[in-house]
């Protein structure tokens, strides 16, 4: 009996594992894309005149480029 209590807290530890692993995973990842977005941003103030590009037409060229394989 105490052998399946043994197993039980395991696992519960084992997910709680997974949840904080999950969890800082998530935090990595907002904190990347935030840097990519800051980096981004620091290129494009280098280069005013791209700001001034319309979003539909970055949509146009993004639509007609080529898929990667």
């Amino acid at each position: 009996m105490l052998r399946h209590t043994d197993d039980s807290n395991q696992l519960d530890s084992k997910s709680r594992r997974k949840q904080q692993d999950e969890r800082r995973m998530r935090f990595r990842r907002a904190i990347e894309t935030y840097a990519e977005q800051r980096q981004l941003q620091h290129e494009l103030g280098e280069f005013p005149d791209l700001a001034l590009i319309s979003p539909s037409m970055d949509a146009r060229h993004r639509q007609s480029a080529a898929p990667v394989r």
